[in-house]
């Protein structure tokens, strides 16, 4: 049995003035096209909840972030990327609101992360056009703050986009990825690959695969010119 909406409001930590927005923003397209009593689906919302959310979330890294634009730029992507929201969804067990139609409904739509992620961005929406932007924050950031713990020291970092980011502030640099050499036995391959700035080496890297070898290359050229600790 779907919740009432007053329940979510208690999780979420906001009463609406307007309920008929959260109930908006908990319509998903399946429900809306059944004609059930004329509801709209979410996707309005779901469209100004993502530019909200990151509009906040840029400020909040702006102001209590470091690091350059690049470093701030994958961080926001990783609070705010579909899996981050679907977690934060599934902790208001945002699934258990959701109007859907029948098939979503049979076919397990109320924990399907694409739903929940967009239910989000919904509700934030609602949340904004309700009581403004500074209620819109005070129901993202906790989150954001949340996920930040998680997101702040990454178990793998991607040396390779990192490396591309800050190379291509200048259009006229050229990065290449050249294999140089294959040793080991099929089971046990190692290879050596070297990144070529223009036509220089900036960088060397071995690895199990070419994509693990051009990682360590990638870092290696990193700690050259500075920006990998």
């Amino acid at each position: 049995m779907r919740e009432t909406t007053q329940a979510l409001e208690e999780r979420i930590g906001y009463t609406f003035k307007s309920p008929k927005l959260l109930e908006n923003a908990l319509t998903h397209s399946s429900y809306a096209n059944e004609g059930n009593r004329g509801l709209k689906s979410n996707e309005r919302l779901e469209f100004l909840g993502d530019s909200v959310l990151g509009f906040v979330t840029a400020g909040y890294l702006f102001t209590h972030g470091t690091g350059e634009e690049g470093e701030l730029t994958r961080l926001r992507a990783a609070l705010v990327c579909e899996k981050a929201l679907c977690s934060y969804a599934r902790s208001l067990r945002l699934g258990e609101a959701l109007l859907l139609g029948h098939g979503e409904t049979r076919g397990g739509g109320a924990d399907r992360p694409s739903i929940l992620a967009d239910a989000f961005e919904a509700v934030i929406a609602a949340i904004y056009l309700d009581g403004g932007l500074q209620a819109a924050e005070r129901f993202i950031l906790p989150f954001i703050k949340e996920e930040m713990t998680h997101q702040r020291r990454p178990q793998f970092k991607d040396y390779k986009t990192t490396l591309q980011e800050i190379i291509q502030q200048n259009p006229e640099e050229h990065l290449e990825y050249v294999l140089t050499g294959e040793s080991g036995p099929d089971h046990n391959k190692q290879f050596a690959v070297e990144v070529h700035l223009n036509s220089n080496v900036i960088g060397t890297g071995r690895g199990r695969s070419k994509k693990e070898a051009e990682q360590q290359a990638a870092r290696e050229a990193l700690k050259l010119m500075g920006y990998d600790s």
